[in-house]
């Protein structure tokens, strides 16, 4: 199976790490990810302004590129991505006058957007397309006795009409977890939202939110976190220096990407892992 794939800024930067091991855990299942040929930034957030549309020009823009290569469907592992081109999709394809003012506004040379590209995150692809039981048939090295605390935080789940599963109780990263041999761990915060860009400058308010995640995470138990979110993955595993300095009794927690996760139990390379870039190492936790 070959599926369209828009790796977005963040995933060629700083979490290299989650496309590393999504890629070729995705390949040892049978799914070629074919990355866009031109690609810009999704826009990184959702416009809430009704009347701006100038802020979906980039997303659209990047539904362009899937057309351009014959596709329909694209592809996406970051959260942020994935809901940022999700709802200007949908915004678009509901709207003929939306959509007619796009194509206005895009340069002349551009194709005009139909509204028909379908925008999936890689955890639909692993539910719809391959299945949990031919992800299982698939594990070489099962995570038996790990106890993994799946984090979803906001976007993955909220608008409903974007949301991979249901916003009050998930199951998608649990299904998978159970997949990959290891068992979900299931606690109140799996769903509240990491702080997201107060990190820039109120550190204060990601320290007590990542505080109570984590340490609510622990007290039921787990071992690890995962999440699909690159500004998740930072708030909740490079921030815990930060924890520290205001909590410090605070117990430090390995945060990886269900993808790290995923390409351990299919026994791939250690070199796809790239346990290198996270902060607090998930190696005797994944491994042991």
């Amino acid at each position: 199976m070959k599926l369209a794939y828009y790796p977005g800024c963040t995933l060629k930067t700083q979490a290299k790490n989650f496309e590393d091991s999504a890629l070729a855990s995705f390949k040892k299942l049978g799914i070629e990810l074919k990355e866009l040929k031109r690609w810009n930034c999704c826009g990184t957030v959702y416009s809430l302004t009704s009347d701006d549309l100038m802020h979906h020009l980039a997303p659209i823009r990047n539904l362009i590129r899937v057309k351009e290569e014959g596709e329909n469907k694209v592809v996406t592992f970051c959260s942020m991505c994935y809901n940022t081109l999700k709802r200007s999709a949908l915004r678009i394809k509901n709207s003929d006058e939306d959509r007619e003012k796009i194509a206005n506004f895009m340069d002349r040379e551009e194709v005009k957007y139909e509204g028909d590209v379908e925008v999936l995150h890689g955890l639909e692809v692993l539910r719809d397309e391959v299945g949990f039981e031919k992800v299982k048939e698939a594990v070489k090295k099962p995570l038996e006795g790990l106890k993994i605390a799946p984090y979803y935080g906001c976007l993955l789940l909220r608008p409903d009409e974007v949301g991979i599963d249901d916003p009050e109780n998930p199951s998608i990263l649990e299904d998978l977890i159970r997949a990959i041999g290891a068992e979900p761990v299931d606690f109140p915060y799996k769903n509240e939202c990491c702080g997201a860009y107060q990190t820039v400058n109120e550190v204060g308010i990601v320290v007590d939110k990542g505080y109570s995640i984590i340490s609510n995470a622990q007290s039921m138990g787990a071992d690890i976190i995962i999440t699909s979110c690159p500004l998740c993955e930072f708030n909740l595993d490079r921030r815990q220096k930060d924890i520290k300095k205001k909590y410090p009794n605070f117990k430090e927690m390995p945060v990886v990407y269900f993808t790290q996760a995923l390409a351990v139990a299919l026994g791939l390379e250690p070199e796809t892992y790239r346990f290198d870039l996270n902060y607090i190492s998930p190696q005797s936790a994944l491994t042991k």
